[in-house]
Order: structure tokens, then C-alpha cells, then sequence
């Protein structure tokens, strides 16, 4: 995902998906499909033309979006078929995604001297209700976006940004009172969304076990991949270096807590649609999109791309900009000009990564788009499972920096449209870099110029 759609192994996942299409995979393999019907069609007239199982509905009872399955994988003449049936809006495979940070091609992005002044810093402080680490609240990409000003004099956040993402920590202390229900589609249970359910129970342990969730200035994180190096105590890096954690663990959590710092008093949305590894079904994903639209969601970040695109996902965000609610997606880390998606569908905000300096990080993706604003993504402090934090790098921070203002402006101006929060959003610092669109996110800018605008 932009840690965290970036896909690991994204070209091998789609392929598989090719061959299915092409009826070249092996017979009697069920597989599954994305069924959307146009309105006041029949679900078991389509169903019992083409032989089609239903799995369950992807939205809201009297919706028309289904996962349906068949028996062997369709061939070509099917597709054209039924795509071509007067009843039918879109019928797409129901891909197997998978999501990394960064892109193995591209070298590691983790410079852990830059975190030398947050290992340091072994404060606590209440921040709008919940003990953090001072390093987290106090971070310097806070005061480049203008943080602290806009906090105190403004909005601290209002409505509810929801997360499609891995899940989050429910018990993690920065998030007393902003948690609201969400749902783990991976299992298919309402609730927390924690994604603690996909490490072994000992695992868990060892991370509530950590009481010092900063090391001394001796110390460094564990490095986790490429664009992730968790800041926790020494005991338990020792420990979790032993053990095989999966690579997107935590990024729900981190992509949570960033969200958090801008907006503290927002309320967060967990929609678990990926695994720990960084694996997910489309049909999850946009089942997330319909549920954050049915269940209040004035926000739904996005922290991750495809280079492909879906009709599916496309038709849900449309539901969800039709609904006035705002989406933000990361940009991508393969660090070129390229279209990535969700992030390129018309009404989503996608957003690359700048470093301090105000250039564009060098695995950040540019372009339109993909790309129509940034805000910085590297070196973050953010939270991280078991009473922890991490520094990390990579636009899906840059996403979830994002995701925060907007809930900041949607408290000022609570009935702003998409368009109307992407000029307000371009009201941030000049940027005059190629492909980054006119602005780096600055709060206090953007919460000024809506404030004027009368």
C-alpha cells in the first residue's frame, strides 16, 4: 500500500487474474466474479442464466453490487456475454491484490539517523485526551504543515474518517475516545477491525509486554521492511527480530495514527480489508468503500494503488462522491510518472510525498492523475501496535496527513463538496515540482482560505 493497492508481486497477481479470464486456468477451480446489476434487475433472473452462485452482497441490502462465483473460471465469449446482457452494469474478476510500501526494485528508503532526536525524546504528553509520545505529537512534519496553529485556533477534527487499510490496534492509547465500530472484512465480523487477529497470540504478547516504546539514543528500531522501522523497546526488538512478522503488519495502525495527529478529535472508521501481509480481494475493498458511505464516513483515506484499473472500485467511489464524502489515496511509491488507482479515479485526491525540503521523495510517483497535491511522507512518527511507534516512509502517510486536514475543514465548512475541499487543499504551500501538483498540504492555509471564502 502506498505501505502500504502498491501490490507486492502486483504484475504476478493480475496475471493469474489474465489467465483466469482467458479460461487457461485449471478446470474445476471456483472462481469468483463482481456482479453489478443495473437497476430494478432481477439477481436470480441473472444468476439462473448463467449458472452464477451468489457469495454475499458488497453493499447495502437493496444494492446491486454481489460477489458471485462459478464452479470453473469463465471463458472470453462468457465475459462479452454477460457484459453484454441488457441487466448487467459490469461484470470484473474478483482479483487477488497484494500491497507493499515500496517496490522491491527500488532501494531502501530508511535513513534511522533521522529518527536520532524521536529515540531521544522519551516524554509522555495528553493530547487531546490520550497519553502519547511527546516525539509523535511534537513532530517537526507537524509544524511544517502548519499543524499546531491550526489546532489551537480552528478545528481539531469532526465527523469520521474511515481507514480501509490492514485494521488497527484497538488498545492502543492514542486512539482512547475517537474509535468508532468498523468491520474486518477478511472475516467477515463487525467490530474493532483489529488487525492483532492475524498474529499468533504469543506475538501479541510480546508486544503488550513493551512499556518502553522509545529506545535510548543507543538503540534503534526494528526494521520491519523497507519503508517501516518500528521504534519499541530493546527487549522486544530482540524478540520480534526472531520472529516472522508479517511484512504490512502495523500499517493500519501507523496510517490511524496520522490521521490522528492532525485530527485528534475525529473519529476513526477501521475497515480491515487487507491481511497482514498486505493481501486482499477487490470484492473486500469495495465492499469497504459502500460500508464507509452506509455507516456516516465523511472521509475515507486510502492507502493504497494498482497500476490496473477496476470498474468496480470505480463504481463505488462514484457512490461514495455522489454521497459528498471525501476520498484520499496514496499516489505510489515506484517513484515514477505513472497512473495508479484509486488514486486517478475521477473524484479521488491523490497525493505524493515530499521530504522536509520541500522536493518530491524519490519513491514517490508524480503525475496527473495520480498525483494532484503532496505532503511530506518520510521519517513519520506514528503509532504502531502494542503501545508502540514507528517512524515510516512512503505516500500512504503522505494519504493519511491528508485524510486528517480534510476532517480539520470538514469541522469549519461541514458542507463542502469534492471539488470545493481540492481547491481549499491547493491553498497550501507553493510547491514547483513537476508532476506534484500546485501545493504541499498546509493546514493552517487551507483552513484559512475556507474560513474567508464566505
Amino acid at each position: 500500500m502506498s505501505q502500504s493497492w502498491m501490490f507486492r508481486s502486483a504484475i504476478r497477481s493480475f496475471a493469474r487474474v489474465a489467465v483466469l479470464v482467458l479460461g487457461l486456468s485449471l478446470p474445476c477451480a471456483a472462481a469468483q466474479y463482481i456482479l453489478e446489476l443495473k437497476a430494478a434487475s432481477s439477481l436470480s433472473g441473472v444468476l439462473s442464466t448463467y449458472g452464477l452462485m451468489l457469495v454475499r452482497s458488497l453493499e447495502h441490502p437493496g444494492g446491486t453490487v454481489y460477489l458471485v462465483s462459478t464452479l470453473n473460471p469463465v471463458t472470453p465469449q462468457f465475459f462479452k456475454q454477460i457484459n453484454g446482457d441488457s441487466r448487467v452494469a459490469e461484470f470484473e474478476s474478483d482479483s487477488d491484490i497484494h500491497s507493499p510500501e515500496i517496490p522491491g526494485v527500488l532501494p531502501p528508503v530508511i535513513n534511522t539517523s533521522v529518527l536520532a532526536s524521536a529515540i531521544q525524546n522519551t516524554s509522555q504528553m495528553q493530547y487531546y485526551g490520550s497519553q502519547v509520545r511527546g516525539s509523535y505529537a511534537q513532530q517537526p512534519a507537524g509544524t511544517l504543515i502548519e499543524l499546531p496553529g491550526a489546532l489551537q485556533k480552528y478545528a481539531t477534527g469532526s465527523g469520521i474518517v474511515a481507514v480501509i487499510d490492514t485494521g488497527i490496534d484497538p488498545t492502543h492509547p492514542a486512539f482512547k475516545n475517537v474509535l468508532v465500530p468498523g468491520y474486518d472484512f477478511t472475516r467477515a465480523l463487525p467490530g474493532s477491525g483489529s488487525e492483532l487477529a492475524d498474529l499468533a497470540q504469543s506475538t501479541v504478547a510480546i508486544l503488550d509486554q513493551s512499556t518502553v516504546a522509545i529506545l535510548d539514543s543507543k538503540k534503534f528500531g526494528l526494521l520491519l521492511n523497507q519503508s517501516t522501522v518500528a521504534i519499541l523497546d530493546q527487549s522486544t526488538v530482540a524478540i520480534l527480530d526472531t520472529l516472522n512478522v508479517p511484512s504490512d503488519f502495523g500499517h493500519g495502525t501507523m496510517v490511524a495514527g496520522l490521521i490522528h495527529l492532525v485530527a485528534p478529535t475525529a473519529g476513526i472508521m477501521p475497515l480491515k480489508a487487507f491481511r497482514s501481509d498486505g493481501s486482499a480481494s477487490l470484492s473486500d475493498i469495495v465492499s469497504a468503500v459502500y460500508y464507509a458511505v452506509d455507516h456516516q464516513a465523511k472521509v475515507i483515506n486510502m492507502s493504497f494503488s494498482s497500476p490496473l484499473a477496476s470498474t468496480s472500485l470505480a463504481a463505488a467511489i462514484q457512490y461514495a462522491t455522489s454521497h459528498n464524502v471525501i476520498c484520499i489515496a496514496s499516489g505510489g511509491n515506484d517513484g515514477k510518472r505513472e497512473t495508479v488507482y484509486p488514486a486517478a479515479i475521477p473524484g479521488v485526491i491523490g497525493v505524493g510525498s515530499t521530504t522536509a525540503l520541500d522536493k518530491r521523495s524519490f519513491f514517490s510517483n508524480y503525475g496527473y492523475p495520480s498525483v494532484r497535491m503532496a505532503a511530506p511522507g518520510e521519517a513519520l512518527i506514528t503509532t504502531y501496535p502494542g503501545n508502540n511507534y514507528a517512524g515510516v516512509w512512503g505516500t500512504s502517510f503522505s494519504a493519511a496527513l491528508t485524510s486528517g486536514a480534510v476532517a480539520l475543514l470538514l469541522q469549519v465548512k461541514p458542507h463542502l463538496h469534492n471539488s470545493d475541499v481540492s481547491d481549499y487543499l491547493e491553498h497550501g504551500h507553493h510547491l514547483n515540482i513537476d508532476g506534484m501538483g500546485d501545493s504541499r498540504l498546509d493546514v493552517l492555509s487551507t483552513l484559512l482560505a475556507a474560513l474567508l471564502n464566505n
